[in-house]
């Protein structure tokens, strides 16, 4: 999938807080993300020493990033002086299953409305065919030329 791997170079994120490893699914308005949960990862550390759980911010991180992927297909490319892709807010989160170090996760995020600069969407996050976080949010373009950037 040649458009899927360039999609990959246009995130800002890098590692360690990159949390997409490569698309599986991609489409005008929905997109599938893949992501092996790196037992060595930091965060594992200090977020629940003895029983290493994925924070579930993170596995929000994993939708917002997916959802920048988005923006920038659904767009037809990137282009700096549009803005970049930024969060703009959260609606619900909900976790409904822990995601364990070594375990691979699914994103999936869909557009769901789109109001000028922003962008509305819905992402869940599976893990072992079972959904382990949903939730609503908005990105926002950001620090492009309309923004004086």
């Amino acid at each position: 999938m040649g458009e899927a791997s360039n999609l990959l170079n246009t995130l800002p994120h890098r590692p360690p807080f990159l949390f997409v490893d490569e698309i599986v699914e991609l489409e005008a308005k929905r997109i599938v993300t893949k992501t092996y949960v790196d037992p060595a990862a930091d965060f594992f550390r200090g977020h629940y020493p003895g029983h290493p759980v994925m924070p579930g911010v993170l596995l929000c991180e994993c939708c917002f990033q997916a959802g920048a992927l988005l923006i920038v297909h659904h767009k037809g490319g990137w282009n700096w002086s549009d803005g970049m892709p930024v969060l703009a807010r959260i609606g619900e989160a909900r976790f409904k299953h822990m995601v364990l170090p070594g375990q691979t996760i699914f994103a999936e995020v869909t557009l769901d409305d789109e109001l000028d600069r922003a962008y509305v969407m819905s992402g869940r996050v599976r893990v072992d065919g079972k959904v382990a976080v949903l939730v609503t949010f908005s990105c926002m373009l950001a620090g492009g030329k309309e923004d004086g950037g």
